[in-house]
């Protein structure tokens, strides 16, 4: 198998330290064949940033209970990829984000782009900024895009960021061989947000999974938390299938679910799975 570069964009409120020591069983499973580089967002959060009254209850019901918004740690920083409008119609920041990408595409090269929540926003927008790169002249460096365009997306709880920069971006559709994996129980992603980003994602593939438990051991106690279904799902299965696909992503990879393969708008479409409980 050829070995594969892939860069990780991180959750709002996360970090790349964060989602990397999430992502610690993929990352094992994955081996030497795959290595996945992940990418701080540019924008540190202040705790103004954060919904809700508390800070810190904030970051629970966001997924990132590991970072502290006071911190000095630069490992325990919130971060982002852009602030919106409360009208969600204004991504402040975004333009700094794609300069900073641009920058990081411009010094290495990379097979594909793996995204979770506003980190998979990130992703596809990324994708499909490669594919018209015009779209958004300060990406360019002397004229010329600074990477070639991806062989693959992976948008995990993923949803279509909306600003007039992502909007011209965009267009009608994007064209590069997207997986969008949807969490059934997921109420910080809804499944109409992300279905937003499934309608201009013309070449996409569609997996779902369950919420589950998680298991938080505390000296001789263990907890088990229910899961929303916000996460990127590391099963047995789910760590196999992401090594097969990772490793093949054009291939057919069967489901991690039902074992058939799920794609739309692809024109090679078969009914969408839905994964066993």
């Amino acid at each position: 198998m050829q070995a594969h570069d892939s860069h990780t964009n991180s959750r709002y409120s996360q970090n790349a330290n964060i989602f990397s020591k999430r992502l610690g069983a993929l990352r094992k499973a994955l081996g030497k064949d795959i290595e996945l580089v992940f990418l701080d967002g540019p924008i540190i959060l202040q705790p103004a940033d954060l919904d809700g009254a508390s800070s810190n209850a904030s970051l629970s019901a966001l997924g990132a209970q590991e970072v502290a918004s006071a911190s000095s740690d630069p490992t325990l920083t919130p971060r982002a990829w852009w602030k919106a409008n409360p009208e969600r119609t204004v991504a402040r920041g975004i333009d700094e984000s794609l300069m900073m990408l641009r920058d990081v595409l411009h010094r290495d090269r990379y097979d594909g782009v793996f995204g979770f929540s506003q980190g998979a926003a990130m992703a596809a927008l990324l994708a499909a900024l490669l594919e018209r790169p015009h779209t958004f002249e300060p990406f360019l460096i002397d004229g010329q895009p600074p990477h070639p365009r991806f062989q693959f997306c992976v948008a995990v709880s993923g949803f279509k960021v909306s600003d007039p920069i992502s909007n011209k971006i965009f267009g009608d559709s994007y064209e590069t061989p997207t997986l969008h994996v949807l969490g059934k129980t997921d109420v910080v992603v809804v499944e109409e947000r992300s279905r937003a980003l499934l309608r201009v994602s013309s070449n996409a593939r569609v997996e779902e999974h369950d919420g589950g438990l998680y298991l938080v051991k505390h000296q001789t106690i263990v907890i088990l938390r229910v899961l929303s279904g916000h996460f990127v799902p590391s099963q047995t299965k789910w760590r196999s299938f992401w090594k097969e696909y990772l490793g093949d992503p054009t291939g057919e990879v069967p489901s991690p679910g039902s074992g058939s393969i799920s794609r739309i708008n692809s024109g090679t479409a078969t009914p969408v799975s839905t994964e066993d409980a």
